[in-house]
Protein backbone atom coordinates (compact mmCIF):
# COMPACT_ATOMS: atom_id res chain seq x y z
CA UNK A 1 0.00 0.00 0.00
CA UNK A 2 1.22 3.79 -1.02
CA UNK A 3 1.54 6.19 2.09
CA UNK A 4 -1.47 8.48 2.20
CA UNK A 5 -1.02 11.95 1.92
CA UNK A 6 -1.33 14.19 4.37
CA UNK A 7 -4.67 16.26 4.61
CA UNK A 8 -4.72 20.10 3.45
CA UNK A 9 -5.86 21.13 6.45
CA UNK A 10 -2.22 20.09 8.11
CA UNK A 11 -0.76 22.74 5.54
CA UNK A 12 -3.35 25.56 6.50
CA UNK A 13 -4.20 28.41 4.31
CA UNK A 14 -2.72 31.36 2.73
CA UNK A 15 -3.34 34.82 1.34
CA UNK A 16 -1.66 37.52 -0.29
CA UNK A 17 -1.57 40.80 -0.43
CA UNK A 18 -3.62 41.97 -3.31
CA UNK A 19 -1.92 42.83 -6.64
CA UNK A 20 -2.02 46.52 -8.00
CA UNK A 21 -3.64 46.55 -10.93
CA UNK A 22 10.60 39.17 -24.04
CA UNK A 23 13.35 38.42 -22.04
CA UNK A 24 15.49 35.25 -21.55
CA UNK A 25 16.23 33.20 -18.39
CA UNK A 26 18.56 31.25 -16.67
CA UNK A 27 19.15 29.25 -14.27
CA UNK A 28 21.38 27.49 -11.18
CA UNK A 29 20.17 24.64 -9.26
CA UNK A 30 21.96 23.05 -6.50
CA UNK A 31 21.07 19.72 -4.04
CA UNK A 32 22.62 19.05 -0.24
CA UNK A 33 21.78 15.84 1.89
CA UNK A 34 22.10 15.73 5.36
CA UNK A 35 25.39 13.78 6.02
CA UNK A 36 24.57 10.43 7.76
CA UNK A 37 26.92 12.03 10.62
CA UNK A 38 26.05 15.36 11.76
CA UNK A 39 29.39 17.07 12.11
CA UNK A 40 28.83 20.79 12.75
CA UNK A 41 32.56 22.52 12.72
CA UNK A 42 33.24 25.19 15.30
CA UNK A 43 35.67 28.02 15.00
CA UNK A 44 36.56 30.03 18.10
CA UNK A 45 33.87 31.95 17.42
CA UNK A 46 31.52 30.06 17.78
CA UNK A 47 32.47 28.04 20.96
CA UNK A 48 30.66 30.52 23.39
CA UNK A 49 27.62 29.38 21.59
CA UNK A 50 28.05 25.61 23.05
CA UNK A 51 28.09 26.57 27.05
CA UNK A 52 25.14 28.69 28.66
CA UNK A 53 21.63 29.08 27.15
CA UNK A 54 20.66 29.50 23.77
CA UNK A 55 20.13 33.03 22.54
CA UNK A 56 16.96 33.17 20.55
CA UNK A 57 16.14 36.75 20.56
CA UNK A 58 15.32 38.31 16.92
CA UNK A 59 18.40 39.33 15.07
CA UNK A 60 18.46 42.86 12.88
CA UNK A 61 17.27 42.67 9.34
CA UNK A 62 19.79 41.77 6.64
CA UNK A 63 20.31 45.19 4.73
CA UNK A 64 23.62 43.28 2.90
CA UNK A 65 25.72 39.98 2.64
CA UNK A 66 26.76 39.12 5.75
CA UNK A 67 30.58 38.44 6.08
CA UNK A 68 30.55 34.88 7.87
CA UNK A 69 28.18 32.58 8.65
CA UNK A 70 25.90 32.38 11.91
CA UNK A 71 27.20 31.01 14.85
CA UNK A 72 26.23 27.81 16.20
CA UNK A 73 23.59 27.25 18.96
CA UNK A 74 23.37 24.82 21.43
CA UNK A 75 23.56 21.18 20.03
CA UNK A 76 20.21 20.11 20.14
CA UNK A 77 17.85 18.92 17.65
CA UNK A 78 14.26 20.32 16.91
CA UNK A 79 11.11 18.94 18.18
CA UNK A 80 7.21 18.81 17.71
CA UNK A 81 7.07 22.19 20.56
CA UNK A 82 10.93 23.59 19.21
CA UNK A 83 10.71 22.86 15.51
CA UNK A 84 13.61 25.19 15.13
CA UNK A 85 16.31 24.40 17.70
CA UNK A 86 19.48 24.19 17.33
CA UNK A 87 18.95 26.20 14.01
CA UNK A 88 20.24 29.55 13.15
CA UNK A 89 17.42 30.28 11.96
CA UNK A 90 15.45 30.21 15.97
CA UNK A 91 16.54 33.94 15.57
CA UNK A 92 14.88 34.77 12.15
CA UNK A 93 12.26 35.87 11.55
CA UNK A 94 8.78 34.52 10.26
CA UNK A 95 7.47 34.52 6.57
CA UNK A 96 7.63 37.43 4.89
CA UNK A 97 8.94 39.65 7.63
CA UNK A 98 12.53 37.97 6.93
CA UNK A 99 12.69 39.61 4.00
CA UNK A 100 14.38 43.27 3.94
CA UNK A 101 13.13 45.86 1.78
CA UNK A 102 14.93 48.79 0.14
CA UNK A 103 13.49 52.36 0.39
CA UNK A 104 11.78 53.40 -3.19
CA UNK A 105 13.54 56.49 -5.39
CA UNK A 106 11.97 57.24 -8.79
CA UNK A 107 14.79 54.30 -11.22
CA UNK A 108 14.71 53.79 -14.83
CA UNK A 109 10.97 54.08 -16.32
CA UNK A 110 9.66 54.12 -13.00
CA UNK A 111 8.28 57.00 -10.31
CA UNK A 112 9.11 56.50 -6.63
CA UNK A 113 5.37 55.37 -5.83
CA UNK A 114 5.94 52.80 -9.42
CA UNK A 115 9.37 51.16 -7.70
CA UNK A 116 8.00 50.81 -4.51
CA UNK A 117 5.10 48.86 -5.95
CA UNK A 118 7.39 46.66 -7.81
CA UNK A 119 9.10 46.12 -4.97
CA UNK A 120 6.15 44.62 -3.08
CA UNK A 121 4.97 42.88 -5.60
CA UNK A 122 8.72 40.92 -5.89
CA UNK A 123 7.92 39.86 -2.46
CA UNK A 124 4.34 39.08 -3.24
CA UNK A 125 6.06 36.46 -5.80
CA UNK A 126 8.54 35.23 -3.05
CA UNK A 127 5.98 34.47 -0.73
CA UNK A 128 3.47 32.79 -3.03
CA UNK A 129 5.80 30.94 -4.50
CA UNK A 130 7.59 29.61 -0.91
CA UNK A 131 5.37 29.97 1.84
CA UNK A 132 1.66 29.56 0.54
CA UNK A 133 0.51 25.92 1.98
CA UNK A 134 -1.29 24.91 -1.01
CA UNK A 135 1.85 25.24 -2.77
CA UNK A 136 4.01 23.83 -0.29
CA UNK A 137 1.48 20.67 -0.47
CA UNK A 138 1.63 20.84 -4.48
CA UNK A 139 -0.89 23.01 -5.91
CA UNK A 140 -0.13 24.81 -8.88
CA UNK A 141 1.30 28.24 -7.94
CA UNK A 142 -1.48 30.58 -9.26
CA UNK A 143 -0.96 33.89 -7.84
CA UNK A 144 3.16 33.66 -8.22
CA UNK A 145 2.34 32.52 -11.92
CA UNK A 146 0.15 35.51 -12.46
CA UNK A 147 2.88 37.88 -11.53
CA UNK A 148 4.95 36.45 -14.70
CA UNK A 149 5.23 38.42 -17.99
CA UNK A 150 2.50 36.09 -19.97
CA UNK A 151 4.47 37.17 -23.13
CA UNK A 152 7.58 35.50 -22.16
CA UNK A 153 7.58 32.79 -24.32
CA UNK A 154 10.38 30.63 -22.89
CA UNK A 155 8.57 30.67 -19.38
CA UNK A 156 5.51 29.80 -20.21
CA UNK A 157 6.69 26.93 -22.10
CA UNK A 158 9.18 26.36 -18.60
CA UNK A 159 5.97 26.35 -16.78
CA UNK A 160 4.07 24.53 -19.09
CA UNK A 161 6.58 21.31 -18.62
CA UNK A 162 7.59 21.76 -15.16
CA UNK A 163 4.14 21.25 -14.25
CA UNK A 164 3.25 18.83 -16.40
CA UNK A 165 6.38 16.38 -17.85
CA UNK A 166 9.25 17.83 -15.01
CA UNK A 167 12.56 17.29 -15.75
CA UNK A 168 16.08 18.41 -14.56
CA UNK A 169 15.80 21.36 -16.24
CA UNK A 170 12.03 22.14 -16.17
CA UNK A 171 11.33 21.41 -12.56
CA UNK A 172 8.52 23.54 -10.52
CA UNK A 173 11.46 23.98 -7.68
CA UNK A 174 13.49 25.57 -9.71
CA UNK A 175 11.48 28.54 -8.55
CA UNK A 176 8.62 26.91 -5.97
CA UNK A 177 8.75 25.27 -2.96
CA UNK A 178 6.68 21.74 -2.86
CA UNK A 179 6.93 18.71 -0.52
CA UNK A 180 6.21 14.71 -0.98
CA UNK A 181 3.16 15.14 1.27
CA UNK A 182 3.07 11.36 1.61
CA UNK A 183 6.20 11.48 3.22
CA UNK A 184 6.15 15.01 5.43
CA UNK A 185 3.60 17.69 7.11
CA UNK A 186 4.38 21.15 8.23
CA UNK A 187 5.53 20.85 12.20
CA UNK A 188 4.43 24.24 12.24
CA UNK A 189 2.88 26.98 10.70
CA UNK A 190 5.67 29.32 11.18
CA UNK A 191 8.26 29.21 8.22
CA UNK A 192 11.38 31.25 8.74
CA UNK A 193 12.90 33.73 6.57
CA UNK A 194 16.35 35.65 6.19
CA UNK A 195 17.46 38.14 3.11
CA UNK A 196 17.01 40.76 1.00
CA UNK A 197 15.97 42.96 -2.29
CA UNK A 198 18.19 44.96 -4.41
CA UNK A 199 17.26 46.68 -7.43
CA UNK A 200 19.09 49.50 -10.12
CA UNK A 201 18.51 50.75 -13.80
CA UNK A 202 18.66 47.97 -16.09
CA UNK A 203 18.35 47.94 -20.25
CA UNK A 204 15.56 50.00 -22.06
CA UNK A 205 15.05 51.63 -19.15
CA UNK A 206 13.59 48.55 -16.83
CA UNK A 207 13.76 48.17 -13.04
CA UNK A 208 16.06 45.02 -12.54
CA UNK A 209 15.22 43.81 -8.64
CA UNK A 210 17.29 40.80 -7.60
CA UNK A 211 15.98 39.12 -4.32
CA UNK A 212 18.41 36.59 -2.29
CA UNK A 213 16.60 34.79 0.34
CA UNK A 214 16.55 31.68 2.53
CA UNK A 215 13.41 29.64 3.85
CA UNK A 216 13.71 27.46 6.70
CA UNK A 217 10.88 24.95 6.65
CA UNK A 218 10.45 22.41 9.87
CA UNK A 219 8.51 19.34 9.27
CA UNK A 220 7.46 16.25 10.29
CA UNK A 221 6.37 12.63 9.08
CA UNK A 222 3.46 12.84 7.73
CA UNK A 223 1.05 11.48 10.47
CA UNK A 224 3.27 13.23 13.05
CA UNK A 225 6.11 12.17 14.63
CA UNK A 226 9.81 12.77 13.89
CA UNK A 227 10.95 16.42 13.41
CA UNK A 228 13.40 17.67 10.38
CA UNK A 229 14.21 20.94 8.63
CA UNK A 230 14.65 21.73 4.83
CA UNK A 231 16.43 24.72 3.64
CA UNK A 232 15.60 26.27 0.63
CA UNK A 233 17.90 29.80 -0.86
CA UNK A 234 17.05 31.23 -3.81
CA UNK A 235 17.96 34.26 -6.09
CA UNK A 236 15.68 35.96 -8.19
CA UNK A 237 16.52 38.63 -10.98
CA UNK A 238 13.64 39.90 -12.57
CA UNK A 239 12.93 42.85 -14.58
CA UNK A 240 10.30 45.17 -14.47
CA UNK A 241 9.77 46.61 -17.97
CA UNK A 242 8.84 49.40 -19.60
CA UNK A 243 5.77 48.90 -21.31
CA UNK A 244 6.69 51.70 -24.09
CA UNK A 245 9.83 49.48 -25.25
CA UNK A 246 8.39 45.58 -24.23
CA UNK A 247 5.65 43.77 -24.57
CA UNK A 248 4.29 42.98 -21.10
CA UNK A 249 1.43 43.47 -19.24
CA UNK A 250 0.54 45.81 -16.15
CA UNK A 251 1.80 43.97 -12.62
CA UNK A 252 3.78 41.71 -13.90
CA UNK A 253 7.70 41.31 -14.32
CA UNK A 254 10.41 39.42 -17.04
CA UNK A 255 12.00 36.66 -15.75
CA UNK A 256 16.02 36.73 -16.00
CA UNK A 257 17.23 34.22 -13.79
CA UNK A 258 17.15 32.04 -10.94
CA UNK A 259 19.18 30.00 -8.78
CA UNK A 260 18.52 27.82 -5.81
CA UNK A 261 20.24 25.74 -3.69
CA UNK A 262 18.39 23.42 -1.06
CA UNK A 263 19.66 21.18 1.90
CA UNK A 264 17.54 17.82 2.95
CA UNK A 265 15.02 17.70 -0.12
CA UNK A 266 16.43 14.41 -2.05
CA UNK A 267 18.90 14.17 -4.58
CA UNK A 268 16.86 14.03 -7.35
CA UNK A 269 17.04 16.54 -9.49
CA UNK A 270 13.83 15.54 -11.61
CA UNK A 271 11.37 15.01 -9.43
CA UNK A 272 9.05 17.82 -8.54
CA UNK A 273 8.54 17.77 -5.05
CA UNK A 274 11.23 17.93 -1.96
CA UNK A 275 11.67 14.35 0.16
CA UNK A 276 13.07 15.10 3.08
CA UNK A 277 15.05 12.35 5.15
CA UNK A 278 14.96 11.82 8.64
CA UNK A 279 17.84 11.41 11.61
CA UNK A 280 16.04 7.83 11.48
CA UNK A 281 16.74 7.17 7.99
CA UNK A 282 20.39 8.39 7.99
CA UNK A 283 20.70 5.85 11.26
CA UNK A 284 20.02 2.72 9.30
CA UNK A 285 21.54 3.61 6.46
CA UNK A 286 18.35 5.25 3.79
CA UNK A 287 19.79 8.40 3.02
CA UNK A 288 23.37 7.52 1.35
CA UNK A 289 22.97 10.03 -1.76
CA UNK A 290 25.86 12.77 -0.34
CA UNK A 291 29.00 12.63 -2.50
CA UNK A 292 29.48 16.51 -3.24
CA UNK A 293 31.49 18.48 -0.66
CA UNK A 294 30.37 19.33 2.60
CA UNK A 295 28.24 23.04 2.54
CA UNK A 296 26.61 25.14 5.66
CA UNK A 297 22.85 25.97 4.00
CA UNK A 298 22.91 28.88 6.59
CA UNK A 299 25.86 30.55 5.46
CA UNK A 300 24.52 33.35 3.79
CA UNK A 301 28.27 35.05 3.22
CA UNK A 302 28.89 32.93 -0.03
CA UNK A 303 27.14 33.50 -3.19
CA UNK A 304 24.16 31.21 -4.06
CA UNK A 305 26.22 30.17 -7.55
CA UNK A 306 29.33 29.01 -5.66
CA UNK A 307 26.54 26.91 -3.31
CA UNK A 308 24.90 24.79 -6.41
CA UNK A 309 28.08 24.69 -8.88
CA UNK A 310 29.00 21.11 -8.26
CA UNK A 311 26.81 18.66 -10.66
CA UNK A 312 27.25 16.38 -7.14
CA UNK A 313 24.55 16.18 -4.38
CA UNK A 314 26.51 17.76 -1.65
CA UNK A 315 26.60 17.10 2.16
CA UNK A 316 25.57 19.59 4.65
CA UNK A 317 27.11 20.42 8.36
CA UNK A 318 24.22 21.30 10.00
CA UNK A 319 20.47 21.58 9.46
Amino acid sequence: MGRKKASPDVWGSYGVRRRRGGQGWWYVVGLLALAAVLVVAVGPGRVAAWFGAEDTSALPAETARPENAPATPLAKGPTGAHPFRGSPAARWADGRDGITVPGARATGWMSKAQVADALADTVDFLAASNLDPAVLRGERPREAIALINPHQKDMREFLKTAFSAPTREQNPLHLFSRFDTTLVQPATKVIKTRGRLDYRAAKNGAVQVTSDVTFVYALERAGGGEVTRTIVRRELVVNWDDPSRIITEPGTFSLVSFKSVSANGGCDKAKPVYAPTFDSDRATGKDVEATGPEKDPYDRSEDVGTLSDSDECGAVSRL
